[in-house]
């Protein structure tokens, strides 16, 4: 093999010690929103503290390779590259611009008198983005885009119109005192 210097063997990864101080990096993992960019913030607190890259990992639950690879990044983009990178994966079939319109639609909600429900159901909305949107969902996958607009499956309880509020308040009033 030789000193060829192509087989960087044994080559410690050194981490920047001018854009923050372990301390701070255990500060930053106490706020951080993802579990990965948290264990990735201990790991590098540990390794600055003196910890071999083995251990660090191992104590902030991750593997070597992946502290020397948070390592690198943390050291070419500071802070910002110890975020998770976006993923491939299949792309939406709504853009961003009909999920907001869908979003508008439900929680406008049906209108009793024109459409004769007062709630959507998946299938409703199903039946709904085929025609305005012209894309094919299923039940499931519709339900996955509203999860990610922010709705849940909750629904508010039934409200009759005729309801006597006297009525209902001598009722909950429970039994005459004696």
């Amino acid at each position: 093999m030789g000193d060829s210097g192509a087989w960087m063997r044994g080559r410690k990864t050194e981490i920047r010690t001018d854009l923050h101080d372990a301390s701070v990096l255990r500060a930053l993992a106490r706020g951080a929103a993802s579990p990965r960019k948290v264990k990735r913030l201990l790991a590098l607190a540990n390794a600055l503290d003196g910890m071999s890259f083995t251990a660090a990992a191992i104590a902030a639950g991750m593997e070597r390779q992946a502290l020397c690879d948070a390592a690198k990044r943390y050291n070419a983009e500071g802070l910002a590259g110890l975020d998770d990178r976006p993923r491939s994966g299949r792309q939406r079939r709504l853009d961003p611009e009909q999920e907001q319109k869908l979003a508008a639609i439900v929680l406008e909600g049906p209108d009793p008198e024109k459409d004769g429900i007062s709630a959507f159901t998946l299938d409703d909305l199903v039946a709904i983005i085929k025609e305005r949107f012209g894309v094919d969902y299923g039940p499931t996958g519709v339900s996955a885009v509203l999860h990610r607009l922010g709705f849940s499956r909750q629904k508010a309880r039934p409200y009759h119109p005729r309801k006597d509020e006297a009525a209902q308040a001598a009722f909950k009033g429970g039994l005459p005192a004696i």
